[in-house]
């Protein structure tokens, strides 16, 4: 976990106030961290209670190289341990939505991104009430001040929401119009957003899928080396 971001500079990650925040967020997020070697199961009562969006997320999973912990609901505990028994196979991550009583929902892989030191691009944004209508619906899902883009003509070009998991990590979502790619946008929001989001004392993350290669630049460009560590996690569309 002391990784250097990618880009030069400090090697802010060996901060231990930094370190101290991903260590905490991920704690309270999946309800353990760190794991030693192997998959570990455990309990969390955040698994059965709506997200930052309002929704559930009845299972969630982090990997480190070599290590990694799966929180579900303390009730299905057992069940997933169980499922789990010879370690993250296909079968243990098809079979994981029924597992925590939700077969109807998707399980999702994320490339798990972290920063502590956001690439140092210009501001490009502003922040503002994430309910005007001009904004694209998945803005509206946050009930805090989202950072956005606009043309001369007021226009919305790209924004960032932040998902505020926990007082100690809070991550970054990114979306851009297509008429306005190519430009840079994105990484200078993600960046931007970032920065805030540490001044106010927590770890700034990002989670993409894996084929995503157009994310996977933004995240790098940014400030977000990707450092093999991964993500499954249940929930809504």
């Amino acid at each position: 976990m002391g990784d250097r971001p990618a880009g030069g500079g400090r090697d802010a990650y060996r901060d231990p106030m930094l370190d101290r925040r991903l260590h905490l967020h991920l704690a309270t997020w999946l309800g353990q961290w760190p794991a030693g070697p192997g998959l570990h199961v455990v309990g969390s009562w955040r698994r059965a209670h709506p997200a930052w969006d309002r929704r559930l997320r009845p299972a969630v999973a982090v990997a480190a190289p070599g290590s990694a912990v799966l929180s579900v609901s303390p009730e299905h505990v057992a069940a997933v341990r169980a499922l789990a028994a010879d370690g993250p196979t296909p079968r243990l991550w098809s079979a994981l939505p029924g597992a925590v009583g939700h077969p109807g929902l998707p399980l999702r892989e994320g490339v798990f991104r972290w920063c502590t030191a956001p690439h140092p691009l210009p501001d490009v944004g502003e922040w503002v009430d994430p309910t005007d209508p001009g904004f694209p619906s998945w803005l509206h899902l946050f009930d805090r001040e989202v950072l956005v883009v606009r043309d001369a003509d007021g226009h919305y070009l790209a924004g960032v929401g932040v998902k505020r998991h926990d007082r100690y990590g809070h991550e970054l979502a990114v979306g851009t119009m297509p008429g306005a790619r190519g430009r840079g946008l994105a990484r200078r929001l993600v960046a931007q957003a970032a920065r805030r989001v540490l001044d106010e004392g927590a770890v700034p993350t990002y989670l993409h899928d894996p084929d995503n290669t157009a994310s996977a630049r933004v995240a790098a460009a940014a400030g977000f080396p990707d450092r093999g560590w991964r993500s499954h996690i249940v929930h809504p569309d």
